[in-house]
């Protein structure tokens, strides 16, 4: 966290300086007095091996990171048990010196399907709300962003994040863990802001927009994944209890109403580039989870609906220009 402070100049935030220093202060000391599942995961991070990645590869569909030959058979067999003990690993896949893990979510399949959309990120100031362990955030570093900057508030992502950082040592990468309302403002600062997978989980989905447009510069884009009905009726589903067996489940828009919230916060140029509807292959129940996954969530006699009757999860993704 620290190092975000320290590049304060190159970064061009000295006018939230000291914002970011009280919130990075906070933080630093709820970790340093870590309890519960983030003393666990903190001590998790710090008995792993130590290792020099011979390569690194942040292109490919896997993250992969040094060769089985960088560690020794103890180191190897010391690192595969603590990499399980920050399970669940949702979003992946990575390669950690020869150790497989192959995540609930194959993530790079999201990642290809926005990638030839979006605005070249060479150069570009970038936030990932809701990062989780950084997948993308290393994509984006293949790509040579001016930085990147993740939101991730769950302890086990983060410190998933702070695993893969270790031996990554990317430098125009950083991480907070925190949410993105606890961001201080950051008025017209970023180029390219992605918020996938998070805005159904908020209760004031068009605030959040709202908020976000505010940080970007004029022209900047916003990258927008979300679940979505896949209908143009002006409708908006609002589970009663859950959907997909979560409870933090809010607004789930369909194709009209999630422009309306574009349009409303604040964007332009609105454009709908992909519609996929979740496979199993996209996701997964894996030995790196221990919970249920897609499967599980799904009507075991029609597959197009959830557990609970409602139509089964669709995503889309959206480009929209801040104004």
């Amino acid at each position: 966290m620290e190092r975000l402070l320290q590049h304060r100049h190159r970064l061009k935030i000295d006018h939230w300086y000291n914002e970011f220093k009280t919130l990075i202060k906070d933080q630093r000391s709820f970790l340093d007095h870590a309890k519960g599942n983030s003393l666990k995961f903190k001590t998790v991070l710090e008995t792993m091996p130590a290792a020099m990645p011979s390569f690194i590869d942040l292109e490919s569909r896997t993250i992969t990171i040094g060769d089985p030959s960088d560690l020794t058979l103890e180191g190897q067999s010391l690192l595969t048990d603590k990499l399980g003990q920050l399970c669940p690993w949702r979003k992946g896949p990575f390669n950690l010196f020869g150790i497989l893990i192959d995540s609930e979510w194959q993530s790079w399949m999201k990642w290809e399907r926005l990638l030839h959309h979006i605005t070249n990120l060479k150069g570009r100031r970038i936030l990932d709300i809701g990062s989780s362990n950084g997948y993308y955030m290393f994509r984006i570093a293949a790509c040579n962003p001016l930085m990147v900057l993740g939101l991730e508030p769950q302890s086990s992502f983060y410190f998933q994040y702070l695993a893969l950082q270790k031996f990554l040592k990317q430098e125009n990468v950083f991480c907070l863990p925190v949410s993105h309302d606890q961001l201080p403002k950051m008025d017209k600062y970023f180029d390219t802001v992605f918020c996938m997978g998070v805005l159904y989980h908020r209760k004031s989905p068009v605030q959040m927009l709202k908020d976000i447009c505010d940080s970007m510069r004029s022209g900047g884009e916003l990258v927008l994944e979300n679940l979505i009905i896949n209908s143009k009726k002006n409708f908006c589903l609002f589970p009663k209890d859950r959907y997909a067996k979560m409870r933090n489940i809010f607004f789930i828009p369909d194709l009209l109403v999630m422009e309306s919230w574009l349009l409303r916060a604040g964007f332009t140029n609105i454009r709908c580039v992909d519609i996929t509807k979740t496979s199993l292959e996209e996701q997964r129940k894996t030995r790196w989870i221990q919970t249920e996954s897609l499967k599980d969530f799904l009507d075991p006699n029609d597959p197009d609906k959830t557990v609970e009757g409602h139509p089964a999860p669709v995503r889309a993704i959206f480009i929209a220009q801040a104004a």
